[in-house]
């Protein structure tokens, strides 16, 4: 059975529209857990639209499950995160311009410099996942480079319908175990909901999902420990 990480930014989000103090998501991260969450995910960007310094070392100091830090590649965040130490880091690709993160990273064509920057994070005994595609050459990739787990990018599937998205699951299945035979942990996660996520929760070896917007959302009419708990038990009920 798959765990359930749950992603707090959009918390954040509402902080940082008025730039405020509240609703805090360290706070709103204890509910979560209350909920059943097996790990807290964040995304530390480099511009801090939501997710700031300040939540991630109060998180890794006050949560009782797991830190996922979403992070890109960077300098910057190697620094920040080889002095947090989370649990586990995951790298994703990240543009100013985006809304959201908008797919997998490219690890194919980048082997050189993420395998020297993911061997600095293990060498201060962080385990590192790659958010990517399912496609073979990326995922051939990550378990060359040195990847602990990888999370596979759910989005296409979550905003296809019909045939088209029973195909795209297709993929996402036989790419789980693919990784899988190469010794890698398989998470997944990106657009996720209380609709579609219990195919994706059936598959075999899933190790967790990570889930964020769809959760929020939610808690806005029953509050997050509901709205988590929900989610807790679509994900364990396959």
């Amino acid at each position: 059975m798959a765990t359930l990480g749950v992603n707090i930014d959009h918390i954040a989000n509402v902080r940082q529209a008025r730039k405020t103090v509240e609703p805090d998501p360290v706070q709103f991260a204890f509910l979560a857990e209350l909920g059943g969450a097996d790990s807290i995910t964040v995304h530390l960007r480099e511009d801090r639209r939501h997710i700031q310094d300040r939540d991630i070392f109060l998180l890794k100091d006050t949560i009782k499950t797991k830190l996922n830090l979403e992070m890109a590649a960077t300098e910057e965040m190697l620094k920040i995160s080889k002095k947090l130490l989370p649990d586990y880091v995951t790298i994703v690709p990240e543009k100013r311009e985006e809304i959201t993160t908008e797919g997998g990273l490219e690890v194919k064509n980048n082997q050189k410099y993420l395998k020297d920057y993911v061997n600095s994070l293990k060498s201060s005994n962080i385990e590192v996942s790659a958010f990517i595609d399912p496609v073979h050459e990326q995922i051939n990739s990550a378990e060359e480079i040195g990847f602990d787990f990888i999370e596979l990018h759910t989005g296409k599937y979550s905003d296809l319908k019909g045939q088209e998205q029973y195909v795209e699951l297709q993929k996402i299945i036989e790419s789980t175990y693919y990784a899988i035979d190469l010794g890698l942990v398989v998470n997944a996660g990106h657009g996720l909901n209380y609709q579609n996520v219990r195919n994706i929760a059936s598959i075999n070896n899933i190790n967790e999902l990570n889930i964020g917007h769809s959760i929020v959302a939610r808690s806005l009419a029953v509050g997050l420990e509901k709205a988590v708990r929900e989610m807790k038990t679509l994900i364990s009920t396959n």
